[in-house]
């Protein structure tokens, strides 16, 4: 939830911001991440024998944003999401892993 709650935070700043925070795809993959994030967290709580497959996409879709964020050295909201992206990115895959799924 710590993943979701900072890449709808990271996208309302990178729209603030404009530019080059604010390309399409970037601004759609922060907004991807947290809806994953979500779905994830959400199956996990119902104790979905799927959670394991959602967690995969998570790991995938948490990788590729923290590759995103990044990017942006010199902006601490950016890299913090990135640190919290790799650390969802990390749990997922572990969890993915545990169940067979690679």
């Amino acid at each position: 939830m710590d993943c979701h709650a900072i890449c709808l935070e990271t996208a309302t700043h990178c729209l603030e911001k404009g530019g080059p925070h604010a390309e399409v795809d970037h601004i759609r993959l922060l907004l991807d991440c947290a809806e994953i994030c979500q779905t994830s967290a959400n199956f996990m709580l119902r104790g979905s024998d799927l959670h394991t497959l959602t967690c995969e996409v998570c790991a995938e879709t948490c990788e590729q944003c923290g590759d995103s964020c990044e990017q942006f050295e010199n902006d601490p909201q950016l890299q913090a999401c990135a640190q919290a992206c790799r650390s969802c990115a990390d749990a997922c895959q572990a969890m993915a892993e545990e169940a067979g799924v690679e």
